[in-house]
């Protein structure tokens, strides 16, 4: 996090990146093969640990290019902010947001990078009106979801809240409703406010001019720690996701401090050379090991993009689970945090939000090159919420929001009032890359000119019949999607 990323990198496309990783991996792989001498029996002798390790932090190094390019390299386009600052996004995310996939466009996000090596941070909140839904997402540097602040989890009241390091053993301030304790030296903060319509930004601006972070030493008005020491991050690149991850995970590691359930893993780590806050040099490495490590990459790419093919319950082309959460809700499936984190890094967990996603109808990819599709709610079948629901498109290759001439990149419940409803009463939208006819254009969704990705937000799901949860058994379904007659 110190050196740009070249514009180019900035925009260019995840999983096309990774693909175009992965052919140099195979290639790198076939070259070093036929110019070893070395028996194919020992030229495999630590894959899979690579492979265990690729799948363990990649998510942290998803994380980490959002870091970086957020809070680190002022030269980036998506530069945010210092560390320990409350970032406001008075705009919700358009195709020129890169840093991270599928964000949404529902909300201006703020966001707080805390840094919490010498002290904790106090972050607060203002009231907001109860009609609107707002939510603090707390983060750690492994991705898990640790805390919430919010319409669901604490309500729409004012009140202040600690953000304490893995080494702050303190006592709990006067004036403070809740500790959250990450277990990483960073923990991101995602601040998610209801935007009702373009003419309320303004109303969303005043909300998001209350939420304010200081450090506890400013917030009980006594002398600050001396400052910790300054880090030299590592440039984000492309190679993050190819053989040199193991680079970025041992940096990342440094900031993570070992915890028990980890301490066999970090070992094995620890046995190819991964291990905190010390060098790795892909150069470096035997012909052998590189053979290990891209062999260890490919796969463990592939694994993570079937997990994430296969996530939760197949319902009407849509897949619907429950893919984010704290260490328990994981329980050592780090696949299923690698899947979750390629899917759509930083999901909320499925008591704050669910997210039915689909790549394609009841049998074949959804292509806005080849149909036009329709998705139809029935009559008083909209999807069961406390808060409100959206449907978004996104690039079907790389996952990100996509340029269109009416610049809309979802459709949601706050828009129903200005949308056309069928004489039975149900609502459909057009999901299609040209222009409707006009009768159908206020139902317009815009789709790509190729494959789709489409990504349906329900923000607080209701628990009570109709509800989406459990997720994969609920009692309400989202509708199928199908190709437009």
């Amino acid at each position: 996090m110190t050196v740009s990323v070249n514009r180019l990198h900035e925009k260019e496309q995840w999983h096309a990146m990774r693909t175009k990783a992965l052919i140099g991996i195979i290639a790198l792989v076939t070259t070093i093969t036929s110019c070893s001498n070395n028996p194919t029996h020992e030229a495999v002798s630590h894959k899979d640990d690579y492979k265990q390790a690729y799948i363990y932090g990649f998510p942290m190094i998803a994380a980490y290019k959002a870091l970086y390019q957020f809070n680190v390299d002022k030269t980036n386009s998506q530069y945010k902010g210092p560390f320990n600052t409350v970032v406001n996004d008075a705009r919700v995310f358009t195709p020129k947001d890169t840093s991270v996939v599928t964000p949404n466009s529902d909300t201006p996000y703020s966001m707080l990078q805390a840094d919490l090596r010498t002290e904790p941070v106090v972050f607060c909140v203002p009231k907001v009106e109860k009609k609107r839904y707002y939510s603090v997402q707390i983060v750690d540097m492994y991705s898990f979801n640790y805390g919430y602040v919010g319409s669901r989890a604490t309500g729409n009241d004012a009140g202040c809240y600690l953000l304490a390091g893995p080494a702050w053993k303190g006592e709990t301030p006067k004036g403070i409703k809740q500790v959250f304790h990450s277990e990483t030296q960073f923990s991101l903060l995602i601040y998610r406010t209801q935007l009702f319509n373009p003419a309320d930004i303004g109303n969303v601006k005043k909300i998001q001019a209350g939420y304010t972070a200081q450090p506890l030493s400013a917030f009980l008005k006594q002398p600050a720690p001396p400052a910790a020491p300054t880090i030299d991050f590592p440039a984000f690149t492309d190679d993050a996701f190819k053989t040199d991850f193991p680079k970025y995970l041992s940096f990342l590691l440094q900031f993570c401090p070992e915890v028990p359930q980890e301490k066999e893993l970090r070992a094995k780590f620890a046995s190819i050379g991964i291990e905190a806050d010390k060098p790795f040099d892909f150069a470096k490495l035997t012909d052998t090991q590189k053979v290990e490590l891209g062999l260890g990459v490919k796969e463990g790419y592939d694994a993570i993009k079937t997990g994430g093919d296969s996530l939760g319950t197949k319902i009407n082309g849509w897949r619907v689970a429950a893919a984010f959460g704290d260490r328990t809700f994981y329980h050592g499936d780090w696949l299923l945090r690698a899947a979750a984190a390629d899917a759509g890094i930083y999901g909320n967990n499925a008591a704050e939000a669910m997210y039915p996603m689909a790549k394609s109808d009841k049998e074949m990819t959804l292509d806005g090159s080849q149909h036009n599709y329709t998705l139809t709610f029935a009559a008083g079948q909209y999807p069961p919420v406390n808060a409100f629901w959206s449907v978004t498109m996104y690039d079907g290759t790389t996952q990100l929001l996509i340029d269109n001439p009416i610049n809309r990149y979802l459709i949601n419940s706050p828009m129903l009032p200005g949308l056309k409803k069928n004489a039975d009463g149900s609502l459909t939208l057009y999901i299609q890359k040209d222009a409707p006819s006009a009768d159908k254009k206020a139902n317009w969704l815009p789709a790509p000119n190729g494959p789709i990705y489409l990504v349906m937000r329900l923000y607080w799901p209701k628990t009570e019949p109709p509800s989406i949860l459990p997720p994969g058994e609920g009692t309400w379904q989202p509708p199928a999607i199908a190709v437009a007659q």
